[in-house]
């Protein structure tokens, strides 16, 4: 899959969200200002904070403002899990909380329940694993 976003593409997507938040911003400082006689300079220094605001959040942000058109279930590839039941040949694996049916990437493997699993593939709904490592599953049980 080719990746086609820039940087100026992710924040671009960010100003375009951050828009409607800076127009309330701008409307509420209006209406202090005729309601309650709020100061000019005190009602551009609150839109000013406010949009401020927003570029500092925005490196802790941008992650989540590039698009993936992966599916929910492509997104589980490199994932490592651990066999609920034995995968002989298909059985439950738990991949992030979830149970997930799964089957061996490769014919005639049988993986037993607990042993750790990585995710290689996807077909339809279910996913194709291979066993993990000692190492891996170590990791996994003290989480």
């Amino acid at each position: 899959m080719t990746d086609f976003t820039t940087p100026s593409t992710v924040l671009r997507r960010y100003v375009l969200y951050q828009i409607p938040g800076w127009l309330l911003a701008v409307a509420s400082a209006l209406l202090l200002h005729r309601w309650v006689g709020l100061p000019g300079w005190a009602g551009a220094t609150l839109v000013v904070t406010w949009a401020l605001k927003d570029a500092a959040l925005y490196p802790f942000l941008r992650a989540s403002y590039v698009p993936d058109s992966r599916t929910v279930i492509e997104r589980l590839i490199g994932q490592v899990g651990i066999a609920v039941q034995p995968l002989a040949p298909r059985g439950y694996i738990r991949v992030r909380g979830e149970l997930w049916l799964a089957e061996p990437t490769t014919a005639n493997v049988v993986i037993r329940g607990g042993h750790p699993v990585t995710v290689d593939a996807v077909r339809g709904t279910i996913l194709l694993v291979r066993p993990g490592s000692a190492e891996l599953s170590e990791s996994i049980a003290s989480k």
